[in-house]
């Protein structure tokens, strides 16, 4: 397994875990919609999520919440690019990655502003060019599994053994970018993408059985229904739980954390690495 992330020639080291920091300029994400929509709060945001520590910045600018409608194509292309340039104007040497399921809003960001990592909810199954762009442009790539689209994905999701099945797809669709020259695969099961709140927990319970596939590993947790549903308490107070998934990710291997609240989140990675580094 490659212990680094090599994004346009610039690594970042996975040998200690390394948080990635939301910013979502996205009207109705579940959590921080509309929070950070104006050039000063999105600056704001970044500013923080640089001095809390994270490695990476996660740009999303269409909601995948469960139940969401995608905003139109162009309106995600012209959200993206204006979020990326204000990073690459502060923190230039940020490695930023971009949420989105269409080939052409990695197209359209990658030719103005250059270089990212592709973080893609749907492991190419909701735009059937985006294997190919991410070849063509040579760009590090997260797998993500999904069962349905945003819209229908938590209506009654259904596996007969959801750790195979969710291994199966992501191996099969990893082989299949693997095949194209310079894509770099980072694999994530996709916690609350077309999971009941069981099948979240065997995911996470059974996820050091991801690693022998070879890919690093990310696990998006944060504040999400898994953990809000068992403590019936609503995403905003959902921080203590999602350090304890956290945790747990990080004890079984995980390489990459996605999450809202950075400063938390690093600190576990430094308990955690200690524990690693003393045992």
């Amino acid at each position: 397994m490659k212990k680094f992330i090599d994004i346009g020639g610039e690594r970042v080291s996975l040998e200690v875990p390394v948080v990635m920091g939301i910013l979502n300029v996205t009207g109705d994400s579940f959590h921080d919609g509309g929070k950070y929509l104006g050039e000063a709060q999105i600056i704001a945001r970044v500013h923080e999520i640089v001095e809390q520590g994270a490695g990476i910045i996660d740009v999303g600018a269409c909601s995948t919440r469960p139940g969401s409608v995608a905003v139109g194509e162009d309106e995600e292309i012209a959200r993206v690019g204006f979020a990326v340039e204000l990073v690459r104007k502060y923190h230039p040497r940020l490695p930023v990655s971009v949420d989105t399921f269409r080939a052409n809003v990695i197209t359209e960001t990658c030719r103005c502003l250059g270089p990212v990592i592709v973080n893609d909810i749907s492991g190419g199954t909701m735009d059937a060019r985006m294997f190919e762009t991410v070849a063509r442009l040579k760009l590090p790539y997260i797998l993500t599994h999904v069962q349905g689209t945003p819209r229908d994905m938590q209506r009654e999701p259904r596996y007969d053994d959801v750790t195979r099945e969710v291994r199966a797809f992501l191996a099969t669709r990893a082989a299949l970018l693997e095949a194209t020259a310079g894509v770099q695969v980072i694999i994530d099961p996709g916690f609350g993408f077309g999971k009941s709140v069981a099948h979240n927990y065997r995911l996470l319970a059974h996820l050091d059985r991801f690693l022998d596939l070879g890919y690093p590993l990310l696990a998006g947790l944060s504040r999400k229904s898994m953990a809000c549903n068992v403590l019936d308490i609503a995403p905003r107070d959902a921080l203590n739980a999602t350090t304890a998934l956290n945790t747990i990710a990080l004890g079984k291997g995980a390489s990459i954390l996605r999450v809202h609240d950075v400063k938390e989140a690093v600190e576990a990675v430094k308990i955690h690495q200690m524990v690693v580094d003393n045992d």
